[in-house]
């Protein structure tokens, strides 16, 4: 075993005893709770624990501080966490979605100023990235794709505009996360391509005014608000990179390889469910359910897809470690088919358990209400991330199978 993968074996053992030990409990603390805000402040102590467990410093590449060491790690401590409790690990990777632009394209005084509440092992700290708007921001390069606006005065930006469906945003007491990066469009220039820009926020935000709080289907313990920043002001220094940056810095956040692992994370615990199950339910008959030939025959088929998907999300995420031409194609297929492979695998299982699967005294109702997010988040697989794959066909200079170079 290489040094590499004697480390990642370790961290996903520490993520899985502590998923066990820790994360397995929160639903039963969150899920009585009426309201989305009071479930959301219920994770609290939760996330606290995942941060002085050093979690969060794991999503910060060692370079910059943190412990970070490449996508294959985040891989294998996002699909423990989600086992744990896609609630709760949502809380975690959305801090980390927020601080990818800071980390990507953001300046050393810029790092130096918003990392080091990131990098401590103490408190709570939250991250946002304000992308999605009503009306949907599946369009993002072309002109009007993104109605935020940022409007240079002296040395300042005034932002306005509406966002939704941001983790975060309210942050725990309703002022905003300890940083939110806002993407918008600087200037009057229409074309998105010199104009986005990426703003990095601090709270608590003067200006934000939280209009809503949606309702999710699934990740309940999860805060998505609608909102707007009125008049929002922000220096010319928290400029990530510069404007017209923003679509390569945005697109670069949003890693599909990750929704693979954390589609792995729901499967697999939806599965240790169903075979508990299957091993030891007679349903009233003389044996238990497992030894009917189609119950087996459908967990054996699950557990290969299952197997599948983290097979390609490794492959994936092995490939961007390297740097690999074709980890771009990777990663897409990597969620694409990890995100759609989970819900068909969570309604599978609850076949296997029947109509007990459908009342939420049993977690698959809540999984697959969880599952049934992937296939929209990171864009969405129709909206944005096919749209990449349909990109890189209609390349002439494309190679379909330069990812065999990265078995």
């Amino acid at each position: 075993m290489s040094v590499d993968s004697a480390l990642r074996a370790s961290l996903r053992a520490q993520a899985r005893e502590f998923a066990g030990d820790v994360l397995a409990h929160a639903r039963a603390v969150t899920d009585p709770l009426p309201t989305a805000t009071e479930r959301y402040r219920a994770t609290r102590p939760f996330y606290r624990q995942m941060v002085e467990a050093g979690f969060l410093r794991r999503l910060i590449p060692q370079a910059l501080g943190g412990d970070g060491t490449g996508a294959s790690a985040t891989a294998a401590l996002a699909e423990e966490l989600v086992a744990g409790d896609p609630s709760v690990a949502l809380n975690l990777f959305s801090t980390g979605l927020g601080l990818a632009p800071l980390l990507r394209a953001g300046s050393p005084a810029q790092r130096a100023r918003f990392l080091p509440p990131f990098l401590a092992t103490t408190g709570t700290p939250l991250a946002s990235l304000a992308l999605t708007e009503p009306g949907g921001t599946a369009n993002l390069d072309e002109p009007g794709g993104l109605r935020t606006t940022a409007r240079r005065h002296d040395d300042h930006w005034i932002l306005n505009g509406e966002k939704q469906w941001v983790s975060h945003a309210t942050g725990w007491d309703g002022t905003g996360p300890d940083l939110m990066t806002v993407v918008c469009r600087a200037g009057d220039e229409p074309d998105p391509r010199r104009s986005l820009a990426l703003l990095l926020v601090p709270g608590p935000i003067q200006g934000l005014v939280v209009t809503e709080i949606l309702e999710p289907l699934g990740h309940r313990a999860h805060l998505l608000p609608r909102f707007s920043l009125v008049d929002v002001r922000v220096p010319t220094a928290n400029l990530v990179g510069e404007v017209g940056d923003g679509l390569g810095i945005v697109g670069a956040a949003f890693g599909g390889a990750l929704i693979g692992a954390c589609a792995a994370g729901v499967m697999r615990a939806a599965f240790d469910v169903a075979l508990q199950f299957a091993r030891t339910d007679r349903r009233g008959g003389p044996v238990p359910v497992i030894d009917h030939q189609g119950v087996g025959f459908l967990l054996a088929d699950v557990k290969t897809r299952i197997e599948a998907v983290r097979s390609l999300t490794a492959r994936a995420c092995a490939a961007l470690d390297r740097g690999s031409p074709g980890a771009e194609e990777l990663s897409v297929h990597a969620k694409v088919f990890g995100s759609e492979t989970a819900v068909q695998v969570l309604v599978d299982l609850m076949r296997v358990i029947g109509v007990d699967s459908y009342g939420h005294h049993l977690p698959l109702a809540g999984l697959i209400q969880d599952a049934l997010a992937y296939p929209l988040f990171s864009g969405g697989n129709i909206g944005f991330r096919r749209r990449r794959l349909q990109a890189l066909l209609a390349d002439p200079a494309y190679d379909p199978w330069s990812t065999m170079d990265e078995d």
